[in-house]
């Protein structure tokens, strides 16, 4: 797998072809690009795009970078290495702290800003649709620290701003936070994909007409009664064992174990189960212990005795209350866009902001303007930051061509297993401690089609696809968040949103040697492919409906996330470190006038994580 990822990838390509040594060469600056130029409407491969990895991939794989740069210059206060969620909110903490005059500049290996926050949209028939092509939501705004609460209402993003949003989120709309949303669950036939409605998340816990739904599904019968009488909590699947021996067993068997071992159901029938934690966690529930799983929402509170009562809670939260969850009609793209117009009012100034970041169009050209305190330079993949007497030194490739700045401060917003090689100066513990965690991979994908006159007959906005390439389907965002308008009809345009991870679902494998597995998995899938396996599941799916992928799809955007969300530690895979000796923790140390703020360095995959660690890390270079 290892050999067919650099063959696709930059194993072919020659470290000439990357990195140009004519400091005459012409680049093409963003305002040459035009007004015009505008990634969130680019469709085919996206996300991790082609130009984007291949130079960090020839320093990572092979030890690869130039010899010479041309030295541009350019000085600044402080230089962050990545435009995500963290780079863009460790610029506006910077400038909140040094002055609006601090002079910025943010690095970033993608054609566009946001991290995972992108923005996927489509014009069709006079109307402009929206779809998120990576993080997706706000997790409990409310709760959020003080630092990250403190910069969301520096957005706009206060109580009365998220209570709007879950009143412009239509009551059906379960990705928005709308827990009594209809979720399906859709499963493949020879006549096509059979699509099972209602509620799986409570028919899952044994609730509603869970039997029934159960009885539709085109399984064989003693798996139907499985599952009922696991759902329903007919027995105690752990009453052998003690209370003590309970609790061991919850804690240190994989999830997928129990239900095949306890509750006697086939490794094939144990998909159902996947969907939901591959898409929501990462790992397969061959990875999860049986107490993450359920914590997660996964099904068996209602049938393990004493647990019951405390663990129902849990599934009882999820269904009904589990978290605070708001959402723009781009995901968390809308926060990017927020924070970029805040930072360079001239790259959207006629944009209001939270009642028109949806609808408000950017100027790129404007992102790195000479002149402005604040530039954003895409297309420039960093490949060397080291202190050099009162500066550090920034390296870079850019168009192929490399290039150094100088800077006062550095923030590295970027991938933790990067960092080694962009300072190779730093300990073999902190390496060590930085190269620990693997991202999680997934693709997520938006697919434009005509009308939603088939979708609409499906009966669920939302559906589980345990036995397809993607496993979650579902509408894209219907909200009027940010002044968008969605489609109103069945007549309308719409975009399909579809969720897949290539994480493989094997018993035995470590989570994180999986995520490589997927990682590589996705490098090597080529866009015809993901077509390919995108239409065939959306015709058995509403093909019966009159739907036809030939005439009916009008645009497909596939978002690769190779390096996806921050590495969380699992309990089948990691130790319980002492306080402050966990990987993530050492990993993040200071280091001169470099600090460190991405997830990772949190070891949690959420938007207010990134907001507390860029936080931290401008604490460090100002105090």
């Amino acid at each position: 797998m290892n050999g067919v990822a650099i063959g696709a990838g930059v194993g072919v390509v020659a470290p000439a072809s990357l990195w140009a040594q004519d400091p005459e060469r012409s680049l093409k600056t963003a305002a040459e690009l035009g007004p015009n130029h505008y990634p969130p409407t680019l469709t085919g491969l996206r996300g991790s795009h082609e130009g984007s990895y291949e130079v960090a991939h020839a320093l990572a794989w092979r030890g690869e970078k130039p010899s010479d740069y041309v030295a541009l210059d350019e000085h600044y206060d402080l230089v962050v290495v990545g435009a995500g969620m963290s780079g863009l909110a460790a610029a506006w903490y910077f400038r909140k702290t040094m002055g609006a005059d601090a002079r910025i500049l943010i690095l970033d290996n993608h054609d566009d800003f946001g991290g995972h926050a992108k923005r996927n949209e489509f014009h069709h028939n006079g109307r402009m649709v929206l779809s998120l092509g990576g993080a997706q939501n706000l997790d409990s705004p409310g709760n959020y620290s003080e630092a990250a609460g403190s910069l969301m209402r520096d957005l706009g993003i206060d109580q009365n701003a998220t209570d709007a949003m879950n009143e412009n989120t239509p009551d059906n709309y379960l990705l928005g936070g709308k827990w009594h949303g209809s979720v399906g669950m859709s499963m493949p036939t020879p006549d096509g994909h059979v699509t099972v409605g209602g509620h799986w998340y409570k028919f899952f816990h044994g609730r509603g007409e869970y039997a029934a739904a159960v009885q539709a599904l085109p399984i064989p019968k003693h798996e139907q009664d499985r599952l009922i009488a696991f759902f329903g909590g007919e027995r105690d699947f752990l009453g052998d064992l003690s209370w003590s021996e309970q609790y061991d067993y919850i804690n240190t068997v994989s999830y997928n174990r129990f239900l095949v071992d306890r509750v006697g159901l086939s490794k094939e029938t144990v998909a159902i189960f996947d969907a939901h934690l591959l898409i929501l966690n990462g790992p397969s529930g061959w990875q999860h212990t049986v107490l993450e799983a359920i914590s997660a929402g996964a099904p068996g509170l209602r049938a393990m005795g004493w647990l019951t009562n405390f663990i129902d809670s849990l599934a009882a939260m999820m269904i009904e209350d589990l978290a605070e969850i708001r959402m723009f009609p781009d995901g968390n793209a809308s926060v990017a866009r927020l924070l970029v117009q805040k930072l360079i009012p001239n790259v959207s100034p006629g944009m209001k902001g939270f009642e028109d970041v949806a609808v408000a169009r950017f100027n790129y050209s404007e992102l790195d303007k000479e002149g402005q305190p604040t530039r954003i330079r895409l297309n420039s993949t960093v490949v060397g930051v080291r202190e050099a007497d009162d500066r550090v030194v920034v390296e870079y490739v850019r168009a192929g061509m490399p290039q150094r700045i100088t800077a006062n401060h550095c923030v590295l917003a970027c991938y933790n297993n990067l960092i080694p090689y962009l300072c190779p100066e730093l300990s073999d513990r902190q390496k060590e401690a930085l190269s620990y965690g693997v991202r999680v991979p997934f693709v997520y994908a938006n697919v434009l089609i005509d009308n939603g006159r088939a979708f609409s007959q499906l009966g669920v906005e939302f559906t589980q696809c345990p036995y397809d390439a993607f496993q979650w389907v579902s509408a894209a965002p219907t909200m009027t968040n940010g002044g968008y308008e969605p489609p109103r009809s069945p007549d309308d345009p719409m975009a399909v949103f579809m969720m897949g991870s290539p994480t493989p679902a094997a018993e035995g494998g470590a989570g994180r040697d999986l995520y490589r597995v997927g990682r590589h998995k996705i490098y090597a899938t080529t866009f015809a492919q993901y077509e390919a396996e995108i239409r065939q599941q959306l015709q058995s799916m509403l093909g019966k409906h009159g739907f036809n992928h030939h005439t009916d799809i009008r645009a497909i955007t596939v978002n690769r996330i190779p390096h996806g969300y921050a590495y969380f530690y699992l309990g089948l895979d990691d130790p319980e470190w002492k306080e402050g000796e966990a990987p993530h923790e050492i990993g993040r140390a200071q280091f001169g006038r470099i600090s460190i703020a991405n997830t990772d360095s949190e070891a949690t995959p959420l938007m207010d994580a990134a907001f507390d660690a860029a936080w931290r890390a401008v604490e460090e270079q100002t105090t």
